[in-house]
């Protein structure tokens, strides 16, 4: 569906607080109340968006993550389908690059990590991985969380996180009914982890809705500490997700277009930028296991 200028406003607060009232939300962005109930229904019942609780990280035992680009001998397609049922793997992709698989994993520490890479190594039709670790995510709509939260969860509080993970505007009433608390406790522990960076809920926007409907990914190496680069590449409205990592690349990340004429555009501005060198660009042929925020998939891990 086509956002317009309304649209878009309402995307960019829901951004920053998905439970935002509709009462505040209408009147930062002009319209009644009732209007803006109307839009954000109609952008969630079309798949345009979607409101989700994300837990910090390290509630989810998410310490390490790696970029795991794999070999195959035979079709890639079975070998997808069998690391994807792995719990902790992210996203994987078929892509059109060097490597047929572009696998997303993740570990509490650098030796589960390891273990995971092991079990992937041993799955049949597994050839080769190469593995780049990611060491400060830079612009995710998911894992850039900042500082560690303030507090850690009890049961309850990880029991309303899974609710609010899939319906991050569930009312108090309903997560009480679920959880056997009143609504007034409720509340409490949701701003309370709110409060306490345990949790966030914000909006999440399907690329396709705005016209993005060609997605690929890009390694690169800097010539220097390449601070200028990444701020600029973080800038860009095509750019999803941006990490630095250690491997063969010093920056990886992934890209949105409307073509991939446009993808090739995109390229050709990253190869432009001083102090980058490109040395890897691929495009994604299908999500067999889409990360979150591309298309509404859980988070792994619950």
């Amino acid at each position: 569906m086509e956002l317009d200028a309304i649209d878009a406003a309402i995307v960019r607060e829901l951004r920053v607080d998905g439970r935002l009232p509709f009462e505040t939300l209408a009147g930062r962005i002009g319209l009644s109340r009732a209007a803006a109930r109307l839009r954000v229904r109609r952008l969630l019942d079309s798949g345009s968006l979607r409101i989700v609780g994300v837990a910090h990280p390290t509630v989810r035992d998410i310490g390490t993550l790696a970029h795991l680009a794999i070999r195959v001998g035979g079709g890639a397609t079975p070998v997808a389908e069998a690391v994807a049922r792995l719990p902790e793997v992210r996203a994987v992709r078929l892509t059109s690059g060097r490597f047929p698989l572009s696998v997303e994993a993740q570990g509490g520490d650098l030796p589960r990590l390891s273990g995971v890479i092991d079990r992937i190594r041993s799955l049949p039709g597994v050839r080769e991985i190469d593995t780049t670790v990611y060491t400060h995510v830079v612009k995710d709509p998911v894992l850039a969380a900042a500082q560690p939260p303030g507090a850690e969860p009890d049961e309850v509080d990880r029991s309303l996180i899974g609710l609010l993970e899939r319906n991050g505007r569930l009312s108090f009433a309903e997560l009480a009914g679920h959880v056997g608390l009143s609504p007034g406790a409720v509340r409490g522990r949701v701003m309370r982890m709110l409060r306490e960076r345990v949790l966030r809920v914000t909006a999440l926007l399907d690329p396709a809705a705005i016209g993005l409907v060609r997605q690929g990914g890009f390694a690169l190496r800097l010539a220097s500490d390449g601070g200028e680069a990444v701020k600029e590449l973080s800038s860009w409205e095509h750019t999803r997700f941006l990490t630095r990592c250690l491997g063969h690349s010093d920056l990886m990340g992934t890209v949105a277009a409307e073509s991939v004429s446009t993808l090739h555009t995109v390229y050709e501005r990253l190869r432009a930028l001083p102090g980058v060198q490109v040395t890897e660009t691929w495009i994604h042929l299908d999500d067999v296991k889409p990360p979150l925020g591309q298309d509404g998939a859980p988070p792994v891990g619950r």
